[in-house]
């Protein structure tokens, strides 16, 4: 049986402090989007006071509808070709160190926001150098195209995030698949090796611990950097229901075992979201 609240070890405190209140006053005056809010990541308060943030493009709608997420789904609004400007002013204002730049699926676009993800990023360095630019890009439909767009854009690292084991992709990424999101992160090395590629599973949704270690060989033989690994936790009754909580220990025993296949980098805990610690994962 489910438990009816979260287990202690996933409980955090409301995000409060000058950093947080500074970050949320710039993002509503510049009318953009963070991620951070949107998908009431757990992990708000710590990353902006650490000069972190993730910034959502091309509007809070998305195409797709998938299992897991609390963004609102349906027709996405007109493509805001001034969103790249402000997002590098916001970077500059805050004085951020690192930038991870993330979009709704536009499935609408004929480059799927390819090209607004590097003019972002060309964007963010102008107006903040020295900052470093992360994307965590959507599946762009397969299209090797865009996904050379984004990485000739001014960019650190490249991450599109695997979400769970392939069994339960119908429920958790209806329109995604596995095979198309593994072919991106091997695409995006063959384009540009020195790049660090990225990627993210969600623990929780009914996954057995052989199909992640297939998933985690699977990741490293495209290519794959860096790892991390979190608990699902359900945003709303809409979406899907947890179907276990993982102890920190268990967490930390699977990120061992990810290590283990030749990650550069893997970031495991249940407070674990793409983002959390990114300034880390990079020497």
């Amino acid at each position: 049986m489910i438990p009816r609240r979260h287990p202690e070890w996933i409980r955090v405190r409301a995000p409060t402090g000058a950093a947080v209140d500074e970050t949320r006053t710039v993002v509503r005056r510049l009318d953009l989007h963070t991620v951070c809010e949107e998908a009431q990541c757990p992990n708000v308060g710590e990353c902006w006071a650490h000069g972190t943030a993730t910034f959502m493009l091309l509007g809070d709608t998305c195409t797709r509808n998938c299992g897991f997420c609390a963004v609102q789904h349906g027709r996405p609004a007109t493509v805001d070709a001034d969103e790249p400007r402000r997002v590098g002013e916001a970077a500059a204002e805050l004085g951020l160190r690192h930038v991870v730049v993330t979009s709704v699926d536009r499935d609408d676009l004929a480059d799927g926001g390819a090209a607004h993800f590097a003019a972002t990023a060309r964007a963010i360095v102008a107006h903040q150098p020295g900052c470093r630019v992360e994307v965590l890009v959507p599946d762009f439909q397969g299209d090797e195209a865009a996904v050379a767009t984004v990485v000739a854009a001014p960019i650190a690292v490249l991450n599109h995030n695997t979400e769970t084991v392939p069994r339960l992709y119908k429920q958790a990424r209806p329109g995604s698949r596995y095979e198309r999101s593994l072919a991106l992160l091997r695409a995006a090395k063959r384009l540009r090796p020195e790049l660090p590629t990225k990627s993210g599973l969600m623990l929780g949704l009914g996954e057995e611990r052989g199909e992640l270690l297939r998933v985690f060989e699977d990741l490293r033989e495209h290519a794959c950097d860096i790892l991390t690994l979190g608990q699902y936790l359900r945003p709303s009754p809409s979406q899907l229901a947890v179907a276990r909580y993982l102890h920190p220990d268990e967490f930390a025993e699977i990120g061992a075992l990810a290590k283990d296949f030749g990650f550069r980098h893997v970031e495991a805990g249940p407070l674990v979201r793409s983002s959390y610690h990114a300034w880390q994962h990079l020497p």
